[in-house]
């Protein structure tokens, strides 16, 4: 029999630790953070400071898919301290695409760069055979501050581990809007549905404000964005990138009301939900609380989940001590294709 192929969702980081090894691991002067597991963006050297650098497709359907691309590249390099500033999108459009989506599309990009102080610059766009919905391939490049990069391998023992918002933001977002059908049959009414799928908005799946804030309030030694594969995903990426271990608590997890509800309704997990919308900052402990309340300021919900610890993996507190599950697959490919 033939090889097995991979599920649909992020590659294993085993393998894509060995790829980036083979064929990405040759470093030259100027690449100050090159590829690595739970890296989320590129930093080269130039001229006159530090240039990050990142790119992050965006292929499942949704209507707003131009405002997506700009932010999930926009997240990426505010994970290294970066401030994003020019933005490249790739517009791969179906045969059946008309004017009015096309424009659409370039409506939300111009919006959404404005939003995180960014400008497009150019990109390409084209009618693509075989598609049955657009596809955006973003690139982002931002100048790091002076002594602001932050490393995402950066975690040190008894670093506090802290969370912005809550988690399973984005995900709330697409299965609202995915599956309105489903809702109002299970009972949930007009307003419901209308709040969750303006999570993307509000609270927002943008990390920028959240840690352009903590670099500045604070010592952070590392930053990541969890997306697919959710916060357990996420701090299973922090984790191996430092090379440290992770223990969370369980009871100081954010969940939205209408999350927990939205994954008891679909049997999901939401620690393994799509994540875009938390920030999750690897703290000094004497910086925790000036950091929290600094975003409280902002009008942005922050907790201390956990902390850093010796040995590997990671681990929860519920009534007792356990390994975290890992979710290879994001929760949200069990309900949407």
């Amino acid at each position: 029999m033939g090889e097995m192929g991979h599920p649909v969702g992020k590659l294993p980081p085993e393998l894509l630790a060995r790829l980036i090894g083979r064929y990405m691991g040759v470093q030259t002067g100027d690449m100050v953070l090159g590829p690595g597991i739970g890296v989320d963006a590129g930093v080269v050297s130039v001229s006159n400071g530090l240039l990050a650098l990142k790119s992050d497709p965006i292929t499942f359907a949704t209507d707003e898919i131009g405002w997506y691309a700009v932010n999930v590249n926009a997240n990426d390099l505010a994970c290294v301290g970066a401030r994003p500033r020019w933005f490249l999108a790739t517009l791969l459009l179906p045969e059946s695409a008309n004017d009015a989506l096309v424009e659409g599309i370039f409506d939300q990009i111009s919006a959404a760069c404005r939003e995180v102080g960014a400008v497009p610059v150019g990109g390409h766009t084209e009618v693509t055979y075989g598609l049955d919905r657009p596809i955006v391939v973003g690139a982002m490049a931002g100048e790091v501050p002076p002594g602001k990069l932050i490393r995402p391998n950066g975690a040190r023992l008894g670093d506090l581990i802290l969370l912005s918002k809550g988690i399973a933001v984005e995900g709330t977002a697409i299965l609202a809007r995915e599956k309105r059908d489903v809702l109002v049959k299970a009972g949930f009414v007009r307003g419901e549905i209308e709040k969750m799928s303006a999570f993307l908005h509000d609270p927002g799946i943008s990390v920028v404000l959240d840690a352009s804030i903590a670099n500045n309030a604070g010592d952070v030694h590392a930053f990541h964005d969890p997306t697919e594969g959710g916060v357990a995903t996420g701090l299973w990426e922090l984790a191996m990138a430092s090379g440290v271990g992770i223990l969370v608590r369980h009871s100081a997890i954010p969940i939205f009301p209408e999350t927990r509800r939205l994954c008891e309704l679909f049997g999901l997990d939401p620690m393994g939900l799509i994540a875009s919308g938390a920030l999750l900052a690897v703290v000094s402990e004497k910086s925790a609380e000036a950091i929290l309340q600094a975003w409280a300021d902002a009008g942005i919900r922050g907790s201390a989940i956990g902390k850093v610890i010796e040995g590997s993996g990671i681990w929860i507190e519920n009534g007792g001590v356990k390994p975290l599950h890992r979710f290879d697959q994001d929760e949200i490919t069990r309900v949407l294709p």
